[in-house]
């Protein structure tokens, strides 16, 4: 090859786009790992029933409960930018497929006939990838979490961390001298039990909700 044909050469191979896109790949991969988006798959009416605020609505009918949930979740969803996926039972006798819908960056699925809503988020649980978090107070569901090495977490506790989210008031920075302590009437505690290795990762992930 000619000196000036192997210059043309390099020139061509460096202006190649499939050699730059998988660069460009690489190096984002990285970046892409650590921003990692945790999914919370939510059981739609175990959470409403256990809710008192969100249960008024459901007396009133099952689509005012769906919607009063789903408006809070998009709203948390604004603050934590998780994905968030909440699954409720279809009900009706022509779903032949599961219904799907989504409001702002929430998914909405129901399960098809003859499918419960359990079912559901059992096979989207297993399938998942990466960090997931299954909200739930039904104890088959947070077994089968469990089984798997993932994150259950009653409905009542995520219903407390999202109010929290949502309506949580500024903290002072500083606390009033009147009510501190003195160092020496606060009596030491021994050693904190140390959590299981699966125990302190379910905490992590919760503490990022």
């Amino acid at each position: 090859m000619t000196a000036k044909a192997n210059k043309l050469f390099k020139s061509k191979s460096r202006e190649n786009p499939v050699h730059s896109k998988q660069q460009n790949f690489i190096e984002q991969a990285p970046r892409m790992c650590q921003n990692r988006v945790m999914l919370i798959l939510i059981d739609g009416y175990n959470l409403i029933r256990q809710s008192d605020s969100l249960r008024r609505y459901e007396r009133k009918s099952l689509e005012a409960g769906r919607n009063a949930l789903i408006k809070k979740l998009v709203e948390y969803e604004k603050e934590k930018s998780h994905q968030v996926t909440v699954v409720f039972d279809g009900g009706k006798s022509d779903w032949f497929d599961e219904g799907r819908d989504r409001e702002g960056n929430i998914n909405i699925i129901y399960s098809r006939w003859g499918e419960r809503a359990d079912d559901v988020i059992k096979r989207i649980a297993a399938q998942a990838i990466g960090d997931i978090v299954v909200v739930s107070s039904d104890r088959e569901i947070s077994s089968f979490v469990t089984q798997l090495g993932k994150t259950p977490l009653s409905s009542p506790e995520f219903e407390t961390i999202m109010n929290k989210v949502l309506f949580s008031a500024p903290r002072p920075a500083i606390a009033s001298q009147k009510n501190e302590i003195p160092a020496k009437h606060i009596k030491k505690k021994g050693p904190a039990k140390r959590l299981s290795r699966n125990k302190r990762r379910a905490q992590v992930k919760i503490n990022k909700l």
